[in-house]
């Protein structure tokens, strides 16, 4: 009897486990690319600096490269350019889409939106005091910063916003329009706080990978009723 029940409890858990993998597949595709794998990289990027504090052999190179394309008619865009990375871009668009998701009351929505930003600003903080990775000194920066850097704030609010528009906009025709120009902003801000010199490459990337991984991390945890407040975003 005793083989006959384990292989009923056998194939009763292997049904289990295909009945999970079959209907939350997406789920758990989106748990290993969107949380586990940026986390492993944040993670890798992270241990390195607590080791050593110093850029990593890519770091130099890399900035040296962009600074030969220093000129003075640029740092003044750039410098203007970077403030949307937060203060004139992330900031102002953040508090107008919560106050939209308010006045519709999505409210999971905006219990989602707040957690994903607030929270990311938060562990941005955090880790700078708890890392204390000191800013390259490689030139003298256009706009000098005076704080930790690692990971950048800037990479992290931008991420943070443009992954958090794409998950609330779900399958709708915004969603790639929210990723493709999004992402080309994302990318511009990083490029910006390395033209400045205030920001290592890795900082950068640290900065991308930790916000991926908090904010699909969030939206996994809470979880709107698309049927019920999808449709009014």
């Amino acid at each position: 009897m005793a083989p006959v029940k384990l292989r009923e409890l056998s194939q009763s858990f292997l049904h289990s486990l295909k009945h999970v993998l079959t209907v939350h597949r997406s789920s758990l595709l989106l748990l290993l690319l969107g949380v586990f794998l940026p986390l492993q990289v944040f993670g890798e990027l992270a241990e390195d600096v607590w080791e050593h504090q110093g850029g990593f052999p890519w770091d130099v190179p890399i900035l040296l490269a962009i600074h030969k394309t220093a000129q003075p008619q640029l740092d003044v865009f750039v410098r203007y350019l970077t403030n949307f990375g937060v203060y004139w871009g992330v900031f102002p668009a953040a508090v107008a889409i919560a106050v939209v998701l308010l006045v519709r009351k999505q409210w999971h929505w905006l219990t989602y939106f707040i957690v994903a930003l607030a929270g990311n600003a938060v562990l941005n903080q955090v880790t700078k005091v708890l890392l204390h990775r000191v800013r390259p000194h490689l030139w003298q920066s256009p706009a000098p910063e005076f704080d930790y850097g690692f990971p950048s704030g800037h990479a992290m609010a931008t991420m943070s916003l443009v992954a958090t528009l794409s998950i609330m906009a779900g399958n709708t025709r915004w969603r790639w329009w929210i990723i493709i120009l999004g992402g080309i902003f994302v990318v511009i801000i990083g490029w910006t706080r390395l033209y400045l010199g205030v920001h290592y490459p890795s900082d950068i990337l640290a900065g991308w990978m930790a916000s991926l991984a908090w904010t699909i991390g969030v939206s996994l945890l809470i979880k709107p009723d698309r049927h019920r407040e999808s449709r009014h975003f």
